[in-house]
């Protein structure tokens, strides 16, 4: 009897163990398709059609496409946590107020964009909390097909960016800018803006770099900067 008692606990230990295992497996799994939905992008009109702009010979975006982008899948609760938060920048504005980048009109209209000096210039978003960011999508200037130069987008906990950068997307192949050759192609600007896959990455400030464009003069601009996160449970 005693060695049945035994056994008995043995074998009840044995199953909680592997009840505990398999919990253990099941809060370790990613996300399911069932928890992914569709981000949700609203679009601003289309301004211009066509492509038929001289570039500089040292240019070279890649080729337009003319299917409609992929609509990716992100966590329930996903939001632009970038709305309405401050923006700070490395130039005082030529035109429009920094605000203009968060503010949720990304039509394409010359007092919806911020204008920046020349040069190498960034623009940094405060989230307010640090979060997990699945895409960036960045409207430049989409008022003419342009193509806009060095085109960096990090990720950060670190305010001033000397520690813990993570970088979302580069276009800068040749390191003009010494923050590291990038991988990415420069594009043509359009009323899609440019959605950059950030991987689920957390943290608390974005900032965008850019350095001119093939625009008319040598600004910077910036119409609109959608974070799409999940925020902080309340």
């Amino acid at each position: 009897m005693e060695l049945g008692v035994k056994f008995g606990i043995k074998q009840f230990a044995a199953a909680a163990g592997v009840v505990c295992a398999m919990a253990a497996m099941a809060a370790t799994k990613p996300a399911s398709a069932q928890d992914q939905v569709p981000l949700g992008i609203k679009l601003p009109k289309e301004v211009f059609a066509g492509t038929s702009y001289d570039l500089p010979p040292d240019c070279h975006p890649e080729k337009i496409s003319t299917k409609p982008r992929p609509i990716p899948l992100v966590p329930k609760g996903t939001v632009n946590v970038a709305l309405k938060k401050k923006i700070t920048s490395s130039s005082k504005a030529i035109s429009g107020t920094l605000d203009l980048v968060t503010d949720g009109d990304k039509e394409g209209r010359e007092d919806s964009t911020l204008a920046l000096k020349s040069k190498l210039q960034w623009i940094q978003i405060d989230l307010e909390e640090s979060v997990p960011i699945y895409y960036i999508l960045v409207w430049h200037f989409h008022q003419e097909p342009v193509v806009v130069h060095s085109v960096i987008v990090q990720v950060s906990n670190d305010p001033t960016f000397v520690n813990g950068v993570t970088t979302i997307y580069n276009n800068d192949q040749a390191n003009k800018e010494g923050l590291g050759a990038g991988k990415d192609r420069e594009y043509f600007e359009n009323y899609e803006g440019r959605l950059m896959d950030a991987k689920g990455v957390k943290g608390r400030y974005v900032r965008l770099y850019s350095n001119g464009s093939t625009y008319r003069d040598p600004l910077n601009r910036y119409n609109e900067v959608e974070i799409y996160g999940v925020p902080a449970a309340k």
